[in-house]
């Protein structure tokens, strides 16, 4: 297998989720018609999903090269061994990656610092197919780094690529409220159940099932929760804009406010690595609750 078929197949696998995507919102977008439910509002915010595209794109096309002449650049010159491309490393790929994009996607929640960019993800009311490409323009920067220990692992740079790129293809069609539960899936795969409880903001579901392809993740490092109620989707804090200037920078103006106003370089620099409802002793009121984590 050469670096361009296993780059092709990751291509192809992406576009096949993308279908599945887009058959998926067409159901959906019917059943609102057919029921009475999809309301301008709605329409909106499904035009500002995409319009967080822009930015992403730009950015992902400079990102993507970069990324994979770094991992190439390290692999080649600091890594004395590498993995050979057959089905089974293709398949321990995907696996690798998966673990890791737990962590990253956990970590992305806990850090402030990268949840400025991941919060754009979490910020629509709605949760339909669209949500699934709502992304903050730099959230492949953070992407970029945790996947690293792949290269020191010997995966070649395509391998890392494909993993990564088929962990987020799976994850197109769990953006939804049409599927309900599936059976004994449930307790191995993240499905649409398990990915509405990760958007909800009600305490219960918040910061749970970060799993990208695996919910398994979830379940060993307890950070799992069921769904029991049907979420409130989008941030803690009150925000519902339909402008997509304000959501593509939603976090960004209290962030930068917050650090700058931070009264010693230690101050700021836990404003930019600690939770998102991180505050200073002094300043931190009783009982202060997430402003935003999701």
């Amino acid at each position: 297998m050469n670096n361009e078929f296993i780059l092709q197949l990751g291509t192809d696998i992406d576009e096949s989720f993308f279908l599945i995507g887009v058959a998926i919102l067409v159901i959906e977008i019917l059943a609102g018609l057919f029921k009475s439910t999809l309301r301008l509002r709605g329409v909106a915010d499904m035009f500002v999903n995409i319009s967080t595209q822009i930015p992403f794109i730009v950015v992902q096309i400079f990102l993507f090269t970069a990324t994979y002449a770094g991992y190439s650049y390290v692999q080649t010159n600091f890594i004395p061994w590498s993995f050979e491309a057959s089905a089974i490393t293709i398949a321990l790929a995907v696996f690798v990656a998966d673990f890791l994009y737990y962590w990253e996607h956990r970590i992305a929640h806990e850090v402030r610092g990268l949840w400025i960019h991941h919060a754009v993800h979490h910020s629509s009311r709605y949760m339909n197919m669209t949500t699934g490409v709502r992304f903050g323009a730099l959230e492949g920067v953070w992407s970029m780094f945790a996947m690293l220990p792949m290269v020191l692992l010997g995966f070649p740079a395509e391998l890392i690529v494909f993993g990564s790129l088929v962990v987020l293809a799976y994850q197109t069609w769990i953006h939804t409220e049409l599927i309900d539960k599936l059976g004994p899936l449930e307790w191995v795969l993240n499905t649409p159940s398990h990915h509405r409880v990760h958007h909800g903001c009600d305490d219960e579901y918040v910061d749970k099932n970060y799993g990208g392809i695996l919910i398994v993740w979830d379940r060993l490092f307890s950070t799992f929760k069921e769904e029991e109620k049907r979420p409130r989707y989008g941030l803690a804090r009150d925000f519902d804009s339909i402008n997509p200037f304000e959501v593509w920078f939603s976090e960004f103006p209290q962030f930068f406010s917050d650090v700058l106003k931070s009264k010693s370089m230690g101050e700021a620099w836990s404003r930019i690595v600690n939770r998102p409802e991180w505050q200073p002793v002094e300043s931190a009121p009783p009982n202060a609750s997430s402003i935003g984590s999701t």
